[in-house]
């Protein structure tokens, strides 16, 4: 399952101003920061815990940051 992570890059944005700098401060390579957000890996609880205390965001919301589906939209057929 692939996670939409437009919420978590939004406050990534106005704490840090990019995904390197959160990268940077909680001690992750920025390549693999990039491949997480990206659904090519997953965070793990440890990394959750620690970009919500740096992003100073309250862990209860940790699903919406984390774990809100990706919608893919698809095209419906026309009837003829």
């Amino acid at each position: 399952m692939e996670y939409d992570y437009s919420v978590l890059r939004g406050r990534i944005k106005e704490k840090f101003g990019s995904e390197s700098a959160l990268a940077s401060t909680i001690g992750m390579n920025r390549s693999t920061f990039s491949q997480k957000i990206n659904n090519q890996s997953e965070f793990s609880q440890q990394d959750m815990i620690q970009i919500m205390s740096a992003l100073e965001a309250d862990t209860g919301l940790i699903g919406l940051y984390f774990f809100t589906p990706k919608v893919t939209k698809t095209k419906q057929k026309s009837v003829v």
